[in-house]
């Protein structure tokens, strides 16, 4: 490794993942102790065929291994969802085409401010953390649809067009998923139906340029996401996921067709700890860029997520705090995830809060 520049200084538009820089300055490389070994061998984790969710003779057999799922590894692979290969195909494509766009079309987007409904940036706060992750991203906010496409990129061309099909499935696939997964719990499919239908979709397209030390650095650090659930798609292998029983990290495969679905913190307050959220990270890869587009679904702006009732009594207590997605981006307004803050870790309540 070249020592490079070891302050942190890269940012967007001029970091190392987006100049192709032939070595991993000094304040990309993770503590050996977090580094991904990128050996590991692809772990079985649970794949749920949904077509047996509209079977009424298979239906509670699919609850159940989504339940299981749920509360094991808070993370599950789904095969039979209902979107087709070429809406999968189109999103992904488009997403490439737009990180292969000139530096200064990309940069019109670009934005440090995490409450910007369409912004590109990289790393996780800009290149202000003491450590970087090679990482490029564009977010955007994406229901209802129609308020926010316009705001989309105008290049590549297809962009809007093709991001936009696969938002409008993959909102129905993460409302169905929704539904099967309070159900799971016992408190039936509609329990959040209402709210769902109000709520938030945030996309992220993300770019993990092909790193030339991938197993120096990170492209995302271990963190949970936020939200209800988040719906995984991914051009190639690059995902781990934590056990929560032994701390171990897992190496999810790639597996044709197939979608990834990530628990939320707000699910793990609604199951008052039932369920928990999937802590997991990016990994790099030293010979080829890997996209992923990550579909965030949760309740609306400022509608607060509370432990279901039905879930609580003297055996199990209340364990968590309210809140909502604005509580969520204060949070990260004002915290460094890279540095192992972690926003379920403020919602847990303590002895001294009772």
């Amino acid at each position: 490794m070249e020592d490079g520049n070891t302050s942190s200084s890269f940012l967007t538009g001029k970091s190392a993942q987006e100049k192709g820089l032939s070595y991993v300055p000094g304040c990309y490389v993770v503590p050996a102790s977090q580094r991904s070994n990128l050996t590991s061998e692809t772990t079985n984790v649970p794949v749920v065929d949904l077509s047996g969710l509209h079977d009424p003779k298979e239906r509670s057999r699919v609850i159940k291994d989504i339940g299981s799922a749920c509360h094991r590894l808070g993370f599950f692979q789904i095969i039979n969802h209902g979107i087709c290969q070429s809406l999968l195909d189109g999103a992904l494509s488009s997403a490439f085409q737009f990180f292969d766009l000139p530096m200064e079309e990309r940069l019109k987007l670009m934005s440090t401010d995490v409450f910007k409904p369409v912004r590109y940036a990289t790393s996780l706060k800009d290149g202000l953390e003491k450590v970087q992750f090679w990482r490029i991203f564009l977010k955007h906010y994406a229901h209802p649809l129609k308020d926010w496409i316009e705001s989309w990129p105008k290049n590549p061309a297809n962009y809007r067009e093709n991001m936009g099909k696969y938002a409008v499935e993959v909102r129905k696939l993460a409302l169905e998923l929704t539904g099967a997964i309070t159900e799971s719990l016992g408190i039936g499919p509609a329990y959040l139906d209402n709210k769902m239908e109000e709520g938030m979709q945030v996309m992220t397209a993300n770019c993990y340029p092909a790193c030339p030390q991938p197993e120096l650095a990170l492209g995302l650090p271990p963190h949970s996401d936020y939200s209800c659930l988040t719906i995984l798609l991914q051009s190639s292998q690059g995902l781990e996921i934590m056990d929560a029983d032994d701390g171990t990290w897992m190496a999810v495969p790639k597996l044709e067709g197939a979608l990834e679905v990530h628990l939320g913190d707000h699910l793990q307050v609604l199951s008052n700890g039932l369920y928990k959220s999937v802590v997991h990270r990016a990994t790099l890869n030293g010979e080829r860029t890997r996209i992923s587009v990550a579909s965030f679904h949760s309740l609306g702006m400022d509608e607060k997520m509370e432990t279901a009732q039905e879930l609580i009594d003297e055996q199990h207590p209340k364990g968590y705090k309210a809140s909502s997605f604005r509580d969520f981006l204060k949070f990260l307004s004002a915290n460094n995830i890279g540095e192992g803050k972690s926003f379920i870790e403020t919602l847990k309540i303590k002895a001294n809060d009772v």
